[in-house]
């Protein structure tokens, strides 16, 4: 097979490998909304005072993103987890804001391959959820890289 057909043709996960990929991104919601949340109360200093109110609103939006992903999980017939991911802490605002541009990346990453993966099921509707997602994620990273005073980082497939 060559590289090209490998990034063409996505492998066609079962059923079953679906719904533990989509618990995988599920426990990563969990992290994020944990993640959001604790960070937005415990971001000190005055330049952080808009992003604080920023990440108070990002998780909300993980929140559905949770339930939405569930939901999926569910109509796949599937148990959604209720394990988060571990949350990094530190108690400087810098470090937190790169953790959480990391989680973006990860998660977009994800999103990504999982877009892919559900249309060779034929489970459109699963990525059209996905393609909703993945929109604001990019937003979140955006955002997060703009409080780091950073160019929006590449995400590599």
């Amino acid at each position: 097979m060559n590289e090209s057909s490998k990034t063409s043709s996505p492998q066609k996960p079962s059923r079953q490998e679906m719904i533990d990929l989509l618990n995988e991104d599920l426990a990563r919601e969990f992290q994020a909304v944990i993640a959001y949340v604790v960070y937005s109360q415990t971001l000190k200093g005055a330049e952080y005072t808009g992003i604080a109110g920023e990440l108070k609103k990002h998780a909300g939006e993980e929140l559905e993103h949770a339930l939405l992903i569930a939901k999926q999980i569910d109509y796949l017939n599937g148990t959604p987890t209720t394990v988060p991911n571990e949350v990094k802490m530190s108690d400087k605002p810098k470090d937190m804001l790169s953790f959480d541009l990391e989680n973006e990346r990860q998660t977009i990453r994800n999103y990504r391959e999982r877009i892919r993966q559900a249309e060779a099921m034929g489970e459109y509707a699963l990525s059209e959820v996905l393609r909703k997602i993945i929109a604001q994620e990019q937003e979140h990273l955006t955002d997060l890289a703009d409080a780091l005073g950073i160019d929006t980082p590449k995400i590599e497939d």
